[in-house]
């Protein structure tokens, strides 16, 4: 039944490529530097489940299940450069065997540009603000780990010059609005009892600002601030539904976080409105030449008594990053340590006038008492290592490993002019959570090496094959491989 189920979305996706080369002629204009890509992909494990590297910062376009696979079309129209006004869009569809879904609309998009600000409109792959997105572990607050989340985002995506200050200082920066789409896959994948959402809303604000004249400044100093949220919807559990306001008073209140009235549950009258996270990041980077050393650290906080001072910053990812010359067989390596383990503390007794004995700490990172947990389609919105719920085997969208401490290695380069690799070895440790820990610590390896073949006599084409294996008590003893097939060109350049 599944198998006839795909063949007939693969027809219409097959439908779909010929109305658009029917309708190219009419509309040169909106489909100029039109580009195209068809991807096939297959992995295959000796195991239960994929091994963590081919799972993990795919865009969600990955599945757990041992043997899976996809076709997909992509269309992408760029922005027309030198112009003050122009706009991109692109289209995404994936049909897959034994994924969270059969078909996927991955990203469908509309960007509207003038000159430095961009408005875009729906669902866009978006990667971590300051990691390298190939070979970082990914962000603690975005990563790129999870499927994309439709949304209304405005700013500047790219820097822009600071007026008055010569080019020394630049920033960049969005707000955005959207919903998560994961509502039915939760029904079928919650167990009775466990929680689950509805129609819950997305926000995301960030500003960054960058210090130093490129390229007469060796140095440059890159720092900022991001913060996303969960509110409105509905949550079922135990306890029964949660209504959670979604009125445009509800929308102001996320983006300057505040509690709540009435109509709110108790709890988000106290404390604040919805369930937010961010981090703090800063980076320092050294230019010389073909050589370029960069290290940054990411301070991720759940509420806003790690956001300051109040507890100290003992929980961050903290990295380095060396960029090569090109004639080098290595050309970048990534060296990261990340801790998650404080959280404030297991608890913190406290007393003042308005509250005689108030309980803090414990933030439990991406849980939520009325959001079951920071992810989308089952995986962890920021960083995969704490693992997402999609290892759950109980129905439980919760994180039950948000305690951890990683060491990561990722290194990429070239072969030669027609294969290049990249190579990511990760250590992970884990003690559960405070409510919940562990009776021992788990410990866990994760390996990935990926090869991808691009040969020059056959334009547009791409072949890559990655190993992924996993060695722990955790994630498990996986081996696995992917395969990938990616042909892409040009479909209309008048």
């Amino acid at each position: 039944m599944e198998l006839k189920r795909n063949r007939i979305l693969f027809k219409i996706l097959i439908l779909l490529i010929s109305s658009l080369w029917i309708t190219i002629p009419l509309s040169a204009q909106i489909t100029k530097g039109l580009n195209y890509s068809l991807e096939s992909s297959g992995s295959f494990s000796k195991a239960e489940q994929t091994p963590f590297w081919l799972l993990s910062n795919r865009q969600g376009l990955s599945s757990l299940s041992n043997t899976n696979g996809y076709l997909r079309l992509g269309l992408v129209r760029p922005f027309e450069k030198r112009k003050h006004f122009s706009y991109a869009y692109g289209l995404d569809f994936v049909t897959a065997a034994k994924y969270t879904s059969s078909l996927i609309v991955h990203q469908a998009y509309l960007d509207l540009r003038y000159q430095a600000l961009t408005l875009s409109l729906g669902s866009k792959e978006r990667w971590s603000e300051m990691q390298n997105k190939q070979l970082s572990s990914g962000g603690l607050t975005y990563s790129g780990n999870a499927r994309p989340i439709p949304q209304a985002r405005i700013g500047f995506p790219e820097y822009v010059s600071v007026p008055f200050t010569n080019n020394w200082l630049k920033v960049r920066g969005h707000v955005a609005y959207g919903a998560f789409t994961d509502e039915k896959w939760q029904r079928d994948f919650a167990v009775s009892g466990n929680r689950r959402t509805e129609h819950v809303l997305y926000h995301s604000k960030a500003l960054f600002w960058k210090i130093g004249k490129e390229p007469l400044a060796p140095f440059v100093y890159e720092g900022g601030l991001e913060m996303e949220a969960q509110f409105g919807g509905n949550a079922y559990g135990s306890t029964g539904k949660i209504d959670m306001p979604n009125r445009l008073a509800d929308f102001l209140r996320v983006f300057v976080p505040t509690g709540g009235d009435n109509r709110s549950p108790e709890g988000e009258q106290t404390n604040i409105y919805g369930n937010h996270m961010g981090s703090w990041h800063s980076s320092l980077a050294y230019v010389r030449n073909d050589w370029k050393v960069r290290g940054y650290f990411e301070h991720y906080f759940n509420d806003h008594s790690m956001m300051f001072w109040e507890y100290g910053w003992k929980d961050g990812l903290v990295g380095l990053e060396l960029t090569l010359p090109k004639r080098m067989m290595v050309q970048q390596i990534v060296l990261e340590y990340m801790t998650s383990k404080d959280q404030s503390g297991p608890i913190y007794n406290d007393t003042d006038v308005v509250i005689p004995e108030q309980i803090s700490a414990e933030d439990n990172y991406y849980n939520h008492y009325i959001y079951n947990g920071w992810q989308h389609w089952g995986m962890a919105i920021g960083s995969p290592l704490m693992l997402s719920p999609i290892y759950n085997s109980d129905g439980s969208l919760s994180f039950k490993s948000n305690r951890v401490e990683s060491f990561h290695l990722g290194f990429s380069g070239t072969l030669s002019r027609e294969i290049d690799y990249r190579i990511l070895y990760t250590t992970n440790r884990s003690w559960g959570t405070y409510k919940n820990p562990y009776p021992e610590i788990l410990k866990d390896s994760y390996y990935l090496w990926e090869m991808n073949y691009q040969p020059r006599k056959l334009k547009g084409w791409k072949f890559t094959a990655s190993l992924g294996l996993d060695r722990g008590e955790l994630a498990g003893y996986n081996n696995g491989l992917l395969f990938t097939i990616k042909k892409t060109g040009l479909l209309n350049n008048n």
